[in-house]
């Protein structure tokens, strides 16, 4: 009795679970739904500001603005964007380990700026030089983070403290796959030559005020507009890789019920034989004498 008794806890336990996996694959779902739109929506506007920018970059002197300088790298800094919480499969996991790879190949005097809480608690603990870290953020996600954290990276860079800016952080490509990408975000790099030709449209254009001063204008919006879109990008990654795994966990909860229901009647029905046996045995011990 007592592992009939154990068998039925255990359903019970699983049933439960299976009850929060399905609401949290619901609310994943619908979570999915509104940062798939938000992302959908705003890489058209990125993908024009970079086209935008490409053929200002061509009429313009691009020396001219500080945030597009080629200059010796000594130091990186990266951004690290990972989501808040777990329960979301391997998608924090495979973010960590591609950004820990790119970090350990631009050496050890690599800074690094975490955003989101997995990606502050694993940078704080393995001894990486964090210079700051916006945790919590996608709970309630806002374009002020963004710019606060673009004011700090341009700060840096205008000063010195690091000589190029890599983004990290996972690409939303579909509802079932989602990969780490990194992204170069400064020095903005222009065009090689022969693909600025190609893509440069033929007639003569007139800039008001000039070429140059748009391009110093547009620059700081590209910069914003990009980290943007990569906190959206991860953010639609999480929801899916999140709505994945509580489906497959809700799917591996009804496997496993099915296996309790029936180690549970074969215990059921072998208590029952041993009381039968038992009452035959008591029946014939009677007689006998």
């Amino acid at each position: 009795m007592s592992q009939l008794k154990e068998i039925k806890n255990r359903i019970v336990a699983v049933k439960n679970t299976q009850k929060i996996t399905r609401a949290m694959k619901m609310v994943a779902t619908a979570k999915l739904r509104r940062a798939q739109d938000k992302i959908v929506s705003a890489r058209p506007y990125a993908n024009k500001i970079d086209e935008l920018l490409k053929q200002l970059s061509s009429a313009a002197d691009t020396g001219s603005d500080p945030l597009m300088e080629q200059r010796p790298v000594k130091i990186n800094l990266v951004v690290v964007v990972t989501g808040d919480r777990g329960l979301c499969g391997s998608f924090n996991t495979n973010v960590i380990k591609f950004a820990t790879q790119k970090i350990n190949e631009f050496g050890e005097d690599t800074k690094i700026i975490a955003v989101g809480k997995k990606s502050v608690d694993y940078f704080k603990k393995s001894g990486h030089h964090v210079i700051d870290n916006y945790p919590n953020v996608f709970s309630n996600l806002r374009i002020e983070i963004a710019k606060n954290a673009v004011a700090q990276i341009k700060k840096g860079f205008l000063d010195g403290s690091f000589d190029s800016v890599y983004l990290i952080y996972s690409e939303f490509i579909s509802m079932i796959k989602q990969i780490p990408r990194i992204e170069k975000f400064l020095p903005i790099v222009d065009e090689p030559d022969a693909e600025k030709k190609s893509s440069k449209q033929t007639g003569d254009y007139i800039f008001e005020p000039d070429a140059a001063s748009i391009l110093s204008d547009l620059v700081p919006r590209q910069m914003l507009v990009k980290f943007w879109k990569a906190l959206l990008e991860s953010n639609a990654a999480e929801q899916a890789a999140r709505m994945t795994a509580m489906d497959n966990a809700t799917r591996n909860a009804s496997d496993l019920i099915k296996y309790l229901d029936l180690q549970y009647n074969r215990a059921r029905q072998e208590a029952i034989t041993k009381e039968i046996l038992e009452i035959v045995g008591g029946a014939e011990a009677l007689k006998e004498g």
